[in-house]
């Protein structure tokens, strides 16, 4: 039998973005946190769920009462799920999504995939990325419009990757390119690695393969190395895109593309200011509910070259020095 248990405690708009999925609670067994709008566009009324292994302590109901300062004057009630698998049950809710030509969706939702479309197959779990934020689908969406529009790329990147998604659909929309994936979270990953195995995905550093690293922003030797990339994905939060603009913008290519997300449509015109400065136009912009999915190119002979200190070749890998 399970011993599955569950809090429920309301919160605001606010509360439930700032609640980042694969931030270390330091609790053991970590629990499941879901989060949901129970009244359309009302930002007051939103919905925290968490599920846990094993009744929480009250050292633990009040970590997760610090999640929600709004809900002071709610009691924190667990509940006992009787024969439940609490991870199964964190994903019952989880429809299969369709963005583009990519069909993704749980262990526990799988169903026939639709003709022409292809399924990945990415749990909710440790890292952010499972397809149903719409950042993560207008990211989908806008990847699958590139393709479509005869963009051609043959040296790709992911930052901030959290699941892997975004870069494994690019490298199936680009088969033969370079594909390299990092997040900030050696969490991120980890699962990152577990979902490439999951969905046929190639681990290692040669084209239609995944290189994988743990770095802040770009700050990794291997991320330095196989700069520059004509094409960039980055679905972080409007502050990290700010601050990174400068190394991302010099990641980019000249005439490569940059697609960021992550950000709310208030937010976005001083992510695009910051990219301007760094010599990227906005050309593209998917909007879901108030997130929308920026496309951005780098302009042509902008600014001075960037200097390059070759070292010796790796067979049949990208090898473009460091900045």
């Amino acid at each position: 039998m399970s011993d599955s248990w569950k809090v429920t405690l309301p919160c605001t708009r606010a509360e439930a973005e700032a609640i980042d999925a694969s931030d270390d609670l330091g609790l053991y067994p970590p629990p499941v946190l879901m989060t949901c709008e129970l009244t359309p566009d009302d930002a007051s009324d939103w919905q925290l769920e968490a599920y846990f292994e094993g009744k929480p302590s009250a050292a633990t109901l009040k970590t997760i009462r610090a999640l929600v300062p709004s809900a002071a004057q709610h009691k924190a009630r667990p509940e006992r799920i009787v024969d439940a698998d609490w991870v199964t049950m964190s994903q019952a809710g989880l429809a299969p999504v369709t963005a583009g030509r990519f069909f993704v969706h749980t262990a526990s939702n799988a169903t026939k995939t639709p003709p022409g479309m292809r399924a990945f197959q990415i749990e909710a779990s440790r890292a952010f990325g499972t397809g149903h934020h719409d950042t993560t689908s207008g990211c989908l969406t806008m990847l699958d419009e590139l393709r479509r529009s005869g963009v051609q790329v043959r040296n790709l990147i992911d930052i901030g990757t959290g699941t892997g998604l975004l870069g494994f659909a690019a490298m199936h929309l680009w088969p033969n390119a370079y594909a390299t994936a990092s997040d900030i979270d050696p969490a991120s990953i980890a699962v990152t690695a577990e979902n490439a195995a999951i969905n046929g995905v190639a681990i290692g550093k040669y084209r239609g393969q995944m290189a994988l690293a743990t770095a802040p922003g770009l700050q990794h030797p291997l991320l330095i190395a196989r700069a520059p990339y004509d094409l960039v994905i980055a679905n972080i939060l409007a502050g990290p895109l700010i601050a990174l603009a400068p190394s991302i913008g010099m990641a980019v290519a000249p005439g490569g593309i940059l697609v960021l997300a992550g950000l709310l449509t208030s937010q976005a015109a001083n992510v695009v200011a910051a990219y301007r400065r760094q010599g990227l136009v906005p050309v593209g912009r998917i909007t879901m509910g108030d997130w929308p999915t920026l496309m951005l190119r780098k302009r042509r002979r902008y600014g001075q070259d960037r200097v390059s200190r070759q070292g010796p070749p790796m067979p049949d890998t990208p090898n473009f020095g460091s900045w």
